[in-house]
């Protein structure tokens, strides 16, 4: 469904990236990809290491584009639509990963009728397994929702949910990378102090996080079923969770996705 189309990204940043390594991963040719991007020195650096065709000024972009994916900074998009003339957008089918920005919003910023797929990805994209989630707009029809979906499923999985979701989908999986990371030190952190050489700590803890994550996609159990099966009467697995309880863990967690989900909405009142 890919192929033949051409596609534009409005910013070269991580994210974008990260989807342009998937789709040349799928065998989108790189000629067909397009790219706005203000640095120079960057703009040389996804040519060189792409192949792709990037270039300064984002008219010029939408102009050889037939989907265009904006991925920049939520706060500077409205700026971005106007600098290009909204009217250069019409017709065009709009991808967006930007965090907090309504479909609504986008077609508000634009003049004249455009078809919308709001996005959340994450940066697990960078390496192939990140987790999307797509809505879609008022004018967006359901091939425009199954094209958005081909280039996400290249980057990882995707799923789609009611806009209204969105800024929860922002919260848990947008976000959610920081707390496994932070998870993943504290974990490797905890080693260290029980006498692992850091590099052996470090190794082990994300192995742990991979391995876990991937026994509960593989699966299909719920994880408090794997938790289950790990936890004999009386052991150390039993005795760990039970601080982990003591300490709050469940409900920081909870706690961390509220607080990102809150700023996704801010965000999108801005």
């Amino acid at each position: 469904m890919l192929q033949g189309r051409k596609l534009g990204f409005i910013g070269g940043g991580n994210m974008a990236e990260a989807i342009i390594k998937g789709l040349l991963a799928g065998r989108v040719p790189a000629a067909n990809i397009f790219v706005a991007e203000p640095v120079a020195a960057r703009r040389e650096e996804l040519r060189s290491r792409y192949g792709v065709d990037a270039r300064a000024e984002n008219t010029d972009v939408v102009t050889e584009s037939d989907a265009v994916i904006l991925a920049v900074k939520p706060q500077l998009f409205r700026g971005v639509i106007a600098g290009m003339g909204s009217g250069s957008l019409n017709g065009k089918l709009l991808i967006s990963i930007m965090a907090g920005v309504t479909a609504a919003a986008i077609e508000e910023a634009c003049d004249g009728p455009v078809r919308v797929i709001r996005v959340m990805p994450n940066t697990p994209a960078l390496v192939l397994h990140g987790a999307s989630a797509l809505s879609r707009g008022t004018h967006a029809i359901d091939e425009d929702l199954s094209f958005a979906r081909g280039i996400f499923d290249l980057v990882g999985t995707s799923c789609v949910v009611d806009e209204k979701l969105m800024d929860a989908v922002t919260g848990l999986s947008g976000s959610g990378p920081a707390y496994v990371f932070t998870f993943i030190e504290a974990l490797s952190d905890a080693g260290v102090k029980n006498g692992l050489p850091r590099d052996v700590a470090a190794r082990l803890a994300a192995q742990t996080v991979l391995g876990a994550a991937k026994l509960v996609m593989e699966s299909g159990e719920h994880p408090a079923i794997l938790r289950e099966k790990v936890t004999s009467p009386g052991g150390t697995t039993i005795a760990g969770l039970a601080s982990l309880e003591q300490s709050g863990f469940r409900g920081a967690v909870i706690g961390a996705v509220d607080a990102a989900t809150a700023r996704s909405a801010e965000l999108g009142r801005k």
